[in-house]
């Protein structure tokens, strides 16, 4: 690589930094590249980004400078705009391999160390408290519907027992 792709590497990668919610630092220790394309699999389908990277050039003048000191020898980057996303693919992926070390992280100015990240990783997602919201501000339009429907249920039910009595 040359001093011009290093200087756009560098570029596209603080770009990147100033978009996203939370980066992740990883190192690897020996993955295979089945392994390393696996990771990569499950980041992306997460909707996140995982790269290698080694310069700390790219997080000045970002919110991330905090992290410098993790980005020592052999490290990747995942990062998300989601702030859990991609904290949760990688601390998935640890779990099933013991190549890749989980070193740090952080979020925005807040710098994580690796239990910080795990932590991070069991909350739930964006879209999963999404739905949860959504499911909190239906759930008592339902309740009134079902409790106005009631009452109308049961006296009809009591008209109904009548007329079967009357009938009789």
């Amino acid at each position: 690589m040359d001093r011009s792709q290093k200087a756009d590497a560098v570029a596209q990668l603080n770009a990147t930094f100033n978009e996203v919610g939370v980066v992740v630092i990883t190192r690897n220790l020996g993955m295979t590249v089945a392994q390393s394309t696996e990771l990569r699999t499950k980041v992306r389908e997460a909707g996140a980004s995982y790269k290698v990277a080694k310069n700390r050039l790219a997080i000045a003048d970002t919110d991330y400078v905090g992290i410098g000191d993790f980005l020592t020898g052999p490290t990747a980057i995942a990062t998300s705009v989601d702030p859990v996303a991609a904290a949760k693919a990688v601390v998935e992926f640890a779990k099933t391999t013991d190549k890749i070390e989980i070193v740090g992280g952080a979020m925005g100015s807040q710098v994580l160390n690796a239990d910080g990240v795990k932590a991070l990783a069991s909350m739930p997602s964006l879209d999963e408290l999404r739905a949860k919201l959504i499911g909190l501000v239906q759930a008592p339009a339902t309740k009134i519907a079902q409790l106005s429907t009631a009452p109308a249920a049961k006296l009809a039910r009591v008209f109904g027992a009548y007329a079967a009595k009357d009938a009789a």
